[in-house]
């Protein structure tokens, strides 16, 4: 599995990459390979202010849907409309194409709180 080392994890599985207090937000590797064919993502939190581990969406695949985690707080700025007519990016490019949201963080310190590449790559064995 691929979990690359620039990028910051959740327990509930996402990934989340920081530029300045721009925050771009997906499901890893891990995730995506459990969750097997996506089918559907629905994301209706554009411009919603949430605190950390709010839903801010779901993703639906063959086997079952689950709920999307945000890993900050702020407020969600933009979503990939490329995922609405191809969901399977997610499954094809978790970390490149298949990013699903963006967003304005509130404290830029809580991104050092999540798990780096090593911490989560133990924790999913």
């Amino acid at each position: 599995m691929n979990f690359p080392a620039n990028l910051r994890y959740t327990k509930d599985h996402e990934w989340v990459s920081l530029e300045g207090t721009t925050a771009t937000i997906g499901i890893t590797d891990f995730a995506q390979h459990e969750l097997g064919d996506i089918v559907y993502i629905d994301i209706s939190a554009k411009g919603k202010a949430l605190a950390a581990e709010s839903v801010f969406g779901s993703v639906e695949a063959v086997k079952t849907v689950s709920d999307l985690f945000l890993p900050v707080a702020g407020t969600i700025t933009e979503t990939n409309s490329s995922l609405d007519g191809q969901p399977e990016l997610v499954n094809n490019d978790p970390y490149g194409k298949g990013w699903m949201v963006k967003m304005t963080v509130n404290d830029v310190t809580d991104f050092e709180k999540l798990m780096n590449a090593e911490v989560y790559a133990a924790s999913v064995g």
